[in-house]
């Protein structure tokens, strides 16, 4: 009879369980705002973790092994990545981090989804009040970088990439673009490039670096050089 009972107590714990832990750990998710998206935070471990390690590691912000376990290293680099490129510093790498990091975010999207909306803000951070074939032409920057090896190869990745736009650092990506900014990144990711392949482009009246200037110029648009 005890052996039953203990059976039956044991059985009301795996059933308990198998109610509980999904509902914690859902809660866990949308408390931080990220539903059913993929999320990984300090204590994670597995592939993902590895990948967000080696990006970090990659661009200078992760110095330790890269062991798929989401430790105290880990979470530093995160929250440091985080901080800047104008991300909200949480520690935990939900969607936007993972696109930053041009890593997978795990959601589905109709269309280009977050790549539209990400490189809108990009075209409207950097060149609204441009004329629209400068503004299309800004976002073709972006696309060519992503085909050039030398830069990462996503949109994401290319965005968030340390230094390579003023609007990450000083937080303009964050703003909300208008219809003439979707348009524009439209049109670039159904082929349009105004600059016959650039991966540059600066304002010379307050471009600030002098390497730039040693970049051939192909053309200039609004206020915008272009160049190779």
């Amino acid at each position: 009879m005890r052996k039953k009972k203990l059976i039956r107590v044991f059985a009301a714990l795996v059933l308990a369980f198998c109610f509980v832990y999904p509902v914690f750990t859902d809660g866990f998710r949308d408390f931080f705002g990220y539903g059913q998206a993929v999320l990984s935070y300090y204590g994670s471990r597995g592939t993902e973790v590895i990948n967000i390690q080696k990006k970090l590691s990659q661009w200078g912000y992760y110095k330790g092994k890269i062991d798929g376990i989401f430790g105290y290293q880990t979470y530093k680099a995160v929250r440091e990545f985080q901080y800047k490129n104008g991300l909200k510093v949480d520690g935990i790498v939900g969607p936007e981090t993972l696109s930053a990091l041009g890593l997978p975010t795990g959601t589905q999207a109709s269309g280009w989804g977050g790549d539209l909306d990400l490189l809108a803000r990009l075209v409207h951070g950097e060149a609204r009040g441009e004329p629209y074939t400068g503004q299309v032409a800004v976002a073709a920057v972006v696309l060519n970088r992503v085909k050039d090896s030398r830069f990462p190869n996503t949109i994401a990745g290319v965005i968030y990439q340390p230094g390579a736009f003023d609007v990450v650092t000083d937080g303009q990506i964050n703003l909300v673009p208008n219809n003439i900014s979707y348009k524009a990144a439209r049109d670039a990711l159904n082929g349009w490039d105004p600059t016959y392949g650039c991966i540059y482009y600066y304002n010379p009246a307050t471009s600030t670096s002098k390497w730039i200037w040693t970049r051939p110029i192909i053309l200039t648009i609004g206020k915008h050089n272009f160049a190779k």
